[in-house]
Parts: C-alpha cells; sequence; structure tokens
C-alpha cells in the first residue's frame, strides 16, 4: 500500500521546558499528522547523548534519553511542581535547544522529582515499577552502573576510570553498587519514566493510524554502556582499547573520509553466539517502533576499518561483515519485521544484491539526484517500487537551503526535470510533489521542507560539532492550512 510520512525529531517538538519531549505538543503533532492524511512519524535514534548532542553517539543502545521526559506529566504526578519547573533555566529560545542549559537544568528537576517519587510517594515499592527494572535487567543494570560510575568520575569515558571498575573486577562492582546504590536507582527511574512515557504516545499514534518509523545506528559509542559491559562484543585489545574504529574512506565528499571513531564489531564472536546482543537490541527496538531504519546498511556487507588513533580515515581498508547471515538469524528469531535499509552512497554489487536478498526497501534522496554529469537511480524514473524516497534527511540541508546553493549546471538540470520556471516561489513543493507522486511505496518528507523553511532549520552536518540536532519547529507551524494541503497532495498520489 502506498503512504506517507513526516520527519521530525522529537527534540524539534515545541515544548516549554527548552527541548522537544513526550509532553502534549508531540501528541498534538501526532493529531496534525492524522488531519494531513500521513501514515508514519519518523523519529531519530531516542538514546541518551553526550559530548556532541548527537543521537548516533549514545551512551546506551538500549536507554532513553531523559531529555525527552515530559516534566508537565510528572507535575500531574505530584513528582514536581510547576513552580519548581519553572525555577530551572532551560534556554531561552524557542527556536533552537541550548544543550549546555539542558544539561545543567534537566537532571536537577529529575532528581528533585526522584526524591519525592520514592519519598513520600513510595514509587520504589510499586509493582509497575518493580517489574520494568526486573524485566529490563538485562541491560538495565549496567547501564544504571556505568551512570553513576561515570558520574563519580566527573564524567570522563569509562577508559579514564580506576583499572578495578574499568575491567570489571567482581569485588569493584559490588563496592560500586553499594556506594551508588541510590544513584543507581535514580537512572532506572529516568528510564522507567520514559518508557512509561514513550509507549503511552506511541499507543496514541497507533490508535490514530500512525505508525512509528525508528532509527538503529549500526555501531554504538566506544563511552558507552555496551562497550564497558561487554567488550568481547567489539575489535579491543588486552587493555580493552580499539584495535580499530569506524569510518568511510575518502570520497567527492571529503578528501581524508569520514572518522566516526565507534568501536567496530568483532564478527566472529558474534556469529558464534547466533548474534543473540543483537537479536535482543533489535527486538528492543520494536518494542518502540512500529518500522527500523537501519542506519549505514553497507556496514553489514562490508566495512571501513581504520587504524584506531589514526587522525583521518584514509589508511582504513575494506572488511567483510557479517552479510546475510544476521538478517536471517533475524527473521528465524523475531520473524517478518519491517525494515528500511539506508542504503546510500557508493554501493558495490555485493551490497546491492545483499538489500534485495533480505527483500527491505531501500532509500531515494532526491537532493542526490541532479548531477548534471551523469544518469542518477536518485532521479524519480529509476525508483524500484520497493523503496523509500525522501526530499532529504537529517544528514541533508533543508530542501529549499540545498536548492538555493545548488551550482547552475545542476540547478538548470532540476529546474528542467521538475519544470520550475524563474519565478517559481515555493521551489520545496515541486520536489515534494515529485517525491509524493514517485512510484515508491513509501514517501518520507522533512517537516521543515513542508514548512518552507532554508538552511538555518537544518537538523545535521556531518563531521561537525557545536551546531548539530538544534533546530525547534515554532508552536504555530502546524496549521490546519498545511495540514490540509499535505493530505490533498498525498491523496492526489494515492498516498
Amino acid at each position: 500500500m502506498r503512504k506517507s510520512g513526516i520527519l521530525l525529531p522529537v527534540s524539534s517538538i515545541p515544548s516549554r521546558y527548552g527541548i522537544g519531549a513526550f509532553s502534549k505538543e508531540a501528541y498534538q503533532f501526532v493529531d496534525f499528522l492524522k488531519e494531513a492524511g500521513q501514515k508514519l512519524w519518523q523519529i531519530l535514534p531516542l538514546g541518551p547523548t553526550g559530548y556532541g548532542d548527537s543521537p548516533y553517539q549514545s551512551f546506551s543502545t538500549f536507554a532513553g534519553n531523559p531529555y525527552y521526559i515530559d516534566l508537565e506529566d510528572l507535575t500531574a504526578l505530584s513528582y514536581l511542581t510547576e513552580e519548581e519547573c519553572n525555577t530551572y533555566d532551560f534556554g531561552s529560545s524557542e527556536e533552537y535547544v541550548d544543550y549546555e542549559k539542558i544539561y545543567l537544568s534537566r537532571f536537577q528537576a529529575l532528581h528533585r522529582a526522584f526524591e519525592r517519587a520514592f519519598g513520600e510517594k513510595r514509587l520504589g515499592e510499586d509493582a509497575s515499577y518493580r517489574r520494568f527494572v526486573e524485566e529490563n535487567s538485562y541491560w538495565l543494570e549496567d547501564y544504571a552502573l556505568y551512570m553513576a560510575v561515570k558520574n563519580s568520575f566527573g564524567g570522563v569515558c569509562w577508559s579514564e576510570w580506576d583499572e578495578d571498575i574499568r575491567v570489571r573486577k567482581q569485588d569493584a562492582l559490588e563496592a560500586y553498587r553499594e556506594k551508588y546504590k541510590e544513584d543507581i536507582e535514580f537512572f532506572c527511574f529516568q528510564q522507567y519514566l520514559f518508557n512509561r512515557q514513550w509507549k503511552s504516545l506511541k499507543a496514541y499514534a497507533n490508535e490514530r493510524g500512525i505508525e512509528i518509523v525508528g532509527d538503529i545506528p549500526i555501531y554504538v559509542a566506544f563511552d558507552s554502556a555496551d562497550t564497558w559491559a561487554a567488550p568481547e562484543l567489539f575489535q579491543l585489545d588486552e587493555n580493552r582499547m580499539p584495535i580499530a574504529v569506524a569510518g568511510c574512506p575518502p570520497d567527492a565528499f571529503s578528501a581524508t573520509g569520514q572518522l566516526w571513531g565507534n568501536p567496530l564489531y568483532n564478527w566472529e564472536y558474534h556469529e558464534k553466539t547466533g548474534f543473540d546482543w543483537w537479536m535482543k537490541r533489535i527486538a528492543y527496538c520494536y518494542e518502540w517502533y512500529d518500522v527500523l531504519r537501519i542506519d549505514h546498511f553497507r556496514g553489514f556487507d562490508e566495512y571501513w576499518s581504520i587504524p584506531f588513533g589514526d587522525k583521518t580515515a584514509e589508511r582504513g581498508r575494506w572488511c567483510k561483515g557479517p552479510g546475510f547471515a544476521i538478517f536471517d538469524t533475524l527473521q528465524k528469531r523475531l520473524g517478518d519485521k519491517r525494515v528500511i535499509a539506508e542504503d546510500l552512497g557508493f554501493l558495490t554489487e555485493s551490497v546491492l544484491e545483499l538489500v534485495r536478498k533480505t527483500g527491505y526497501p531501500g532509500m531515494k534522496v532526491l537532493q542526490f539526484a541532479f548531477d548534471s554529469r551523469e544518469e542518477s537511480d536518485y532521479l524519480p524514473h529509476n525508483y524500484p517500487t520497493n523503496s523509500v524516497v525522501y526530499t532529504g534527511t537529517h544528514d541533508n540541508d533543508t530542501t529549499l537551503g540545498w536548492y538555493t546553493a545548488l551550482p547552475s549546471g545542476d540547478r538548470n538540470f532540476a529546474d528542467r526535470y521538475l519544470h520550475l520556471s524563474e519565478d517559481e516561489t515555493e521551489v520545496e513543493w515541486e520536489f515534494i510533489r515529485a517525491a509524493v507522486s514517485s512510484v515508491a511505496d513509501t514517501a518520507i518528507i522533512p517537516m521543515q521542507d513542508y514548512l518552507g523553511l532554508d538552511e538555518t532549520a537544518r537538523i545535521n552536518i556531518p563531521s561537525t560539532l557545536g551546531i548539530n540536532w538544534k533546530w525547534r519547529m515554532k508552536r504555530d507551524a502546524c496549521t490546519k492550512e498545511l495540514a490540509e494541503r499535505i493530505r490533498r497532495l498525498c491523496k492526489l498520489y494515492g498516498r
């Protein structure tokens, strides 16, 4: 069935407290999606973020970001008062997230709620809370301990902790669990709130015919509970330091390639365990999402291995990944699951064959189509039906910003292809029309494009720090007129 949806990070939703959350505004956005005739809401990874604020560098692949916990819900539970919430500085801008202020204030507010919840409200004795902690113990115990110990060392990476706890000696683990018992409970409390609120929002969306498209990064961060707690999963040396790290080779966009720095997987170990960690990871994702976009799908066929310590990605080499075996295991263990394969960039025949063998739809990005020098698979007339088309992704400029900066030759090509005139006033809508009218089964459009926003609303510029993941949608953006315009366009093309 042909369908369409909108890409909008949770962090970009308007809210009272500095960053998007599972607040009433999120529910209002779901209502907007329904009014606009949409079937999908695509978001970015929901994990807790650290330095750089990237959702693709998280402290845990299982945990949720405490920033998204709705404080208004906590006032309704009497864990906080509105007056208490108003004493914190979450940032004054309604257009951009101030992560420093969020970091300095959000945990203080949550800790005040924690003290009240476990004091007079006696949440620690509540059956639903204890059940959550028990059912999620396979990841929550390590995550909560990791965060508590990390805080005790001033937030530094686990590789800089004292040797006994760094290498997880049993007596050290027991000592730290006892010493930081209350802090560990605080981090469990955060995850309980996150899960309860997120699943409530997801249920609300599903009841209204809206499915959630989640996003799973292929790699985890080195500074994460995952790497610290299970070093055997990764290519680490006897000192638990990376042997090699992830990235991408040099290309037309970067002469030195991209150095991501994530630890690489010990795929031989994963295969011996029947990909058990991966199956747990993916199964958990489907508790949160209806459809899963797997980031950097190419890495399962071949991955770029860069010697640890290198300053660029130039000296990397291609190594074989697990291939189809992991997806065959996924189907046998978890059944038929809906997946979007992020298969962007230069693709070898073996990658294309892997995508075909899984049957997963790949991605088509319209902004990649208009290279006047050559024919492109990203031009709509070349799309297979089993694909998902975007005008752009979170890593692209907004369509208006991109179009404005196009070289003249590429811009002329786009103008001819889309029959754009010189006096076109809503260029972005013609690109949206091209995506929605294509034969791709699914079309997902970033919210910034529907709003006609320029480069100032860009989400992320890859390989840069300090300027990303900040854009927030204005409160009055989701109008009835816009919903009706989106609904008419999608209905016109059978979505």
